[in-house]
Order: C-alpha cells, then structure tokens, then sequence
C-alpha cells in the first residue's frame, strides 16, 4: 500500500532523514518512533505530499506521490502534531471547509460530517468555536478533518498528545478499529499506546531508520538474554541447585512464594529443560512463560546504538 525508497530530505547542510527505506502493507498499524528531532515529522510530511524529499520516491497504491499529487491526496487522511484549525470558525465549519477542498458537495458532507463527528465523539460540539475547544477536543476535530473524505491511509502525528486517560482508550479504540479497513502510520511518544496498538514498529535516530519489525521479533533479536516466570504449587519442593545446572539457566530468583524468575541464554529448548526439571522435582509446574523486552527497552537499546541482528 506505501512503498519508501532511499528517502531523504536535507536543510542545507543538514540531514534531517537519511535514506529511510520501509513498506507498509493494507490494514497494518505502523508505530513510528524516535526521539525528539530524529526525523518523524518530516517523513510524515513527506509520506503526505507536504514537502518535496532531496532524494527518493514514495508511492500509495503504485502511484508516486509527485507525480500524481492528487489522486494520491485522495487516498490519504494526515493529523499533523498541531491539527490544522481555524479558530474562527465552528467545528461544523471546520469539517465543512474540509469537505469541500476533498471535493465533496451538499448531502455528501452532511453525512460524512455526521459519521466523523460521532466516531471522534464530538457530535456535542459541532456549532462551538474551534478556539474555545479544550486540547483534547482540538485533537479530535483534527482526527475528524483526516477522516472526512474516509480516506484509505491515516497519517497520524502524536494523535493523543493532550487526551485524558479516558480519551487516549477511545481514540486507541478507535484507531484499532479504522486499521481493520485501512492503512495507518502512527507516532507517539506514549510506548504503551503503540504497543496496544501497532502491529509492527518503525524506529528513526538522526534520520537514520535504526529497525522496522514486530516487537515480539525486535525482543527476540535485541535480547541476548530471556526472562523466564515460573510458577509452582510446592516452591518448597522445587531443588533451585539442580535446576539453576540445566545448560542455559543463568540464574534463579524467588519472586514471591509461588513464583520464581529465571535468566536463561539457551535456546528454545530451555523452556522444556525447565520444566522437565521442575515436574520431576515434585514442585507442582503451574505455568511457565517467556518475559519479553518491553517495547521501552526495545526503544531505548536500538537509539543508544545497539544493532538489530
């Protein structure tokens, strides 16, 4: 669905994003992550047609985003990190103003205006000023304005900064289920959301794309060493020397009466290692389970330099 070839876009003689490569297929959830300044946003507005790159091509559905401008900003919805409002004007206004640069007329974004404003729950605002609208509900109406012309892509820049608890759920909520029928990229600084609700991660540092993968495989490649929780009826039938000797097992800590955590670095064939020790010890095997790196660890190792394998 997006395509990105050896993107890059200098300022001078600055490198703001240095030959960014990734695919994006139809119906994923990408989460987009860096630091502050690594790049984001100026992919985002490179994805969207905003600004020209120095060097490389993007396509939507086949189709380069320079070449056919239009019929590509058709197919696609972006919610810049400040939602583009004009504080003027009522929200219907605002999503009718919209509307009509998509090229939609009269019952058309009435119809729209209603379903966008009911997803974004902001049906009750409609006829209030934009400039007297809370944060939370700025960025509503701005998800609203990417969703009028039900495009096929959502481009989403940091689209819960400013939402309560309580909002962040339904706008997490929402994205999910958009990103059953369409494409998504999405960023945030929130690790939480985008674990909740990527399927895969793309990570930026200096321009440079340092990862593009699942979190499950990232933890996997990034984690020389595994966490694994073990838990059992009779810990005091558990003979912690004789399986701290199972080839792999690292080290063995009681977490709490029932529960231990391991450090192993064997391979798959650990897990049944430990468990053949742990049944035969007569300690009751209740569950066993693989720890993973958290998408914060994973976050944290590829921008301070470790390479993905």
């Amino acid at each position: 669905m997006i395509s990105v070839q050896n993107l890059t876009k200098t300022f001078g003689d600055r490198v703001a994003v240095n030959n960014v490569s990734f695919d994006v297929q139809k119906g994923e959830i990408l989460g987009f992550l860096g630091p502050n300044g690594a790049g984001k946003t100026t992919t985002m507005r490179m994805l969207t047609g905003f600004i020209p790159p120095t060097e490389g091509c993007v396509t939507i559905d086949n189709l380069d985003i320079f070449e056919h401008p239009f019929e590509v900003k058709k197919k696609i919805g972006y919610l810049p990190e400040q939602p583009p409002l004009y504080f003027d004007m009522t929200v219907r206004e605002c999503l009718g103003f919209v509307a009509e640069i998509h090229g939609m007329r009269g019952g058309m974004i009435d119809s729209s205006m209603d379903h966008v404003a009911e997803l974004c729950g902001i049906s009750h605002m409609l006829n209030r000023l934009t400039g007297n609208l809370s944060k939370g509900y700025r960025q509503r109406v701005g998800l609203a304005q990417a969703l009028i012309h039900d495009p096929a892509i959502l481009i989403l820049d940091e689209p819960t900064a400013g939402l309560d608890p309580r909002q962040i759920i339904d706008i997490r909520n929402l994205i999910k289920d958009l990103g059953r029928e369409r494409t998504v990229i999405l960023s945030s600084h929130i690790l939480p959301e985008v674990t909740n609700t990527c399927e895969r991660i793309a990570v930026i540092n200096n321009g440079n794309l340092m990862a593009v993968d699942t979190i499950e495989l990232l933890s996997d490649k990034l984690g020389s060493e595994k966490t694994i929780v073990l838990n059992v009826k009779r810990p005091e039938h558990l003979d912690t020397v004789r399986l701290s000797s199972v080839s792999g097992v690292d080290d063995i800590k009681k977490h709490n009466d029932n529960e231990f955590v391991l450090t192993v670095s064997g391979g798959d064939d650990v897990l049944e290692k430990i468990s053949a020790s742990v049944v035969e010890s007569g300690a009751g095997l209740t569950g066993i389970r693989v720890k993973r790196m958290t998408l914060e660890d994973i976050f944290l190792k590829i921008i301070t330099g470790e390479k993905v394998q």
